[in-house]
């Protein structure tokens, strides 16, 4: 079995854990507290730096090796989340149409609330199709939060 490296740091919107192994991360996530067993390693390292420089407005695009656990269908989903550019949004319809699917709307739905690697796979700049937040695994606020510093430092306005 293979090493999981585990590492935790706090963020503008709470506590966020890493996991990876040698090679890749394998999640990010928001958590209500730090792990009480802490592995760093060089990967888990580069995230937090990467993660900390986009909470400065400093990054706009991640440079890690991903390595998300899910079905093929989700790892579809969510490589087609990667393309959705820093400081806009798309619907959940607009991802079954870039995969040629329009009868996935809720698969799209629940693959992007499976999403193991938050904030890198950009999960939170999916809203309704009328424009709306709709269901964040992090909290509403959290998405709330994400979506308007990416519009504060893109220079848009999403809402």
């Amino acid at each position: 079995m293979e090493q999981l490296f585990i590492e935790s740091f706090e963020s503008p919107v709470g506590h966020i854990q890493i996991s990876a192994t040698a090679e890749a991360i394998s999640s990010i996530l928001f958590v209500e507290a730090p792990s009480v067993e802490q592995s760093p390693s060089p990967l888990t390292q580069k995230a937090i730096e990467e993660l900390q420089d986009f909470f400065r407005g400093g990054r706009t695009e991640f440079t890690l090796q991903l390595e998300p656990q899910g079905t093929a269908f989700e790892k579809q989903v969510w490589q087609e989340l990667t393309s959705i550019p820093f400081g806009a949004t798309c619907s959940y319809l607009d991802i079954a149409r870039r995969l040629n699917n329009l009868g996935a709307i809720r698969a799209v739905g629940r693959a992007n609330g499976a999403n193991p690697i938050a904030i890198v796979i950009p999960c939170h700049r999916v809203i309704g199709s009328d424009g709306s937040l709709t269901g964040y695994g992090g909290g509403l606020w959290r998405k709330r939060w994400l979506l308007d510093h990416e519009a504060r430092v893109a220079g848009s306005v999403l809402f």
